[in-house]
């Protein structure tokens, strides 16, 4: 199978347009120099992606077979993709309930609620051992309604959590919503302790590291230019080629442009970030003081946080919808949503309207029908498996990604390999450019019902009908980056 060249390029010289985490903790690494592979070699396993899901991989596989020969590679630098660009916010699938039980029955869906659950301690308690200094706070989530028209939003979602017992979430009333916020914007809440923040940037170069130290091999700058599905696989690079008996693709949003079979499986949207220059003090008086994440109840949701050293980091999910699903240079340079990010900021905390804002990035989220990620086995060969689809949820998730993967490329028969989830995607986009146009159509609505409800005012029925195809599409589409 051939790779298209325009794949290739050299993350070194784009270090500027990255996200602000990751230019961050390339920073700290300063000096280092990647290493490139060279020549032909051989592996146990090749994974082809150093991001999250590549990497919490390669550890896991390690974890469990550490005589595996293991050999990561990446087209840039591992993370500078969607994994060491998004906003941080560590989230679960307990808001997604009612798609997992749609798509997977009772028991499954309260499995894989309960496991991104744990996913999220045990990102902390493997930085914690490893000490990667990734700012890993896990104090909670705050979900909220910001109108009258959000009211209510979670209530069914949590009711049948609270029935299958496996529900964290807890009503606050408005004050506490409001102080904990830090925005007076906020007129409904619910609170989670399993939820909170990281650096996505010092995560994914610290697992790296991590990778590294115990024995994994990892050639940056090194794109994946063609795969040959024999067995052994054959992975072509511009400067040598990997014979390796499992492959695992973890390429995410690039994978439809790759491998074009997954084109209908996948939409790719953006997230656009913008993050403030230190105001901690105005932060303190507001009430926001710790790394919770915020995310209010829109279909394109908006999230925050505060940053260890007294920023606001603020996104906001579905803004630029790719057509054809490229990853083009709009998703390498910084955001071109600067004014509504400001606007949004200045809305939750007016007193931070003189304070600059130090950059604007945007992250590429490759959104499943489902929103949920799937995991499967390339034209159904065992030895070449994939994942991708998190929607927005990846930085926790990613971690259950490895878990399915790990136990895929192991071919162990338990849970993660019985799993649905494991059986790749369950449903399909319509061609281009009807879903490019019908994407654009429903957003646009969306957009205008969410105005006229900020405003305090009915929503157009067409408006409202049209936004019902994105809930239904992928579940409540409670997902950021």
């Amino acid at each position: 199978m051939k790779i298209s060249d325009n794949h290739i390029y050299d993350a070194m010289r784009d270090v500027n347009t990255q996200s602000f985490w990751f230019a961050q903790a390339l920073q700290q690494e300063m000096p280092f120099t990647p290493v490139s592979l060279a020549k032909d070699t051989r592996a146990d396993v090749c994974i082809v992606g150093g991001g999250y899901t590549g990497l919490w991989t390669a550890v896991q596989l390690k974890q469990q077979k550490p005589e595996l020969d293991i050999v990561v590679i990446d087209k840039g630098l591992c993370g500078a993709g969607a994994s060491g660009r998004n906003g941080g916010c560590m989230l679960t699938w307990s808001g997604k309930y009612f798609t997992l039980l749609a798509t997977y029955g009772a028991a499954e869906a309260s499995r894989l609620v309960t496991a991104s659950e744990q996913a999220l301690f045990h990102i902390r308690d493997f930085c914690r051992d490893h000490r990667i200094e990734a700012e890993v706070r896990v104090d909670g989530v705050l979900n909220t309604a910001t109108n009258t028209a959000q009211l209510g939003a979670l209530d069914t979602v949590i009711a049948a959590l609270q029935e299958q017992q496996i529900n964290q979430w807890h009503k606050w009333d408005v004050d506490e919503v409001q102080r904990a916020a830090g925005s007076r914007q906020h007129i409904e809440g619910y609170f989670s302790s399993v939820g909170g923040s990281l650096q996505p940037g010092l995560l994914v170069r610290g697992l790296r590291r991590v990778a590294l130290k115990m024995g994994v091999r990892i050639y940056e700058n090194t794109a994946l230019t063609r795969l040959d599905e024999n067995q052994p696989a054959l992975i072509q690079t511009p400067n040598g080629t990997i014979t390796a008996k499992k492959v695992v693709l973890a390429l995410n949003a690039w994978m439809p442009s790759m491998f074009p079979a997954f084109q209908r499986n996948i939409m790719l949207v953006s997230s656009d970030m913008a993050i403030t220059e230190q105001a901690g003090e105005q932060l303190d008086r507001a009430g926001l003081v710790d790394g919770k994440a915020v995310i209010d109840s829109r279909a394109f949701v908006h999230y925050y946080r505060r940053t260890p050293d007294g920023r606001l980091m603020l996104g906001k999910g579905g803004n630029m919808i790719s057509f054809n699903n490229v990853v083009g240079p709009k998703f390498d340079q910084p955001s071109q949503y600067a004014g509504q990010l400001r606007e949004a900021i200045n809305r939750f905390f007016p007193d931070l309207s003189k304070k600059e804002i130090s950059t604007t990035w945007t992250g590429p989220s490759d959104r499943s029908t489902t929103g949920l990620p799937f995991f499967g086995a390339l034209n159904s060969n065992p030895d070449i498996v994939y994942g991708l689809g998190y929607s927005g949820n990846g930085v926790g998730q990613s971690y259950v990604g490895g878990q399915f993967l790990s136990a895929m490329v192991l071919e162990q028969d338990n849970e993660w390999t019985r799993s649905t989830m494991a059986k790749g995607p369950l449903g399909s986009f319509p061609p281009e450019p009807v879903r490019w146009l019908g994407a654009m159509m429903v957003k646009n609505a969306i957009r205008r019902k969410e105005r006229m409800e900020d405003a305090g005012r009915k929503s157009w029925w067409v408006d409202r009908q049209l936004a019902k195809i994105a809930a239904t599409t992928a579940g409540r589409l409670k997902s950021v980056r």
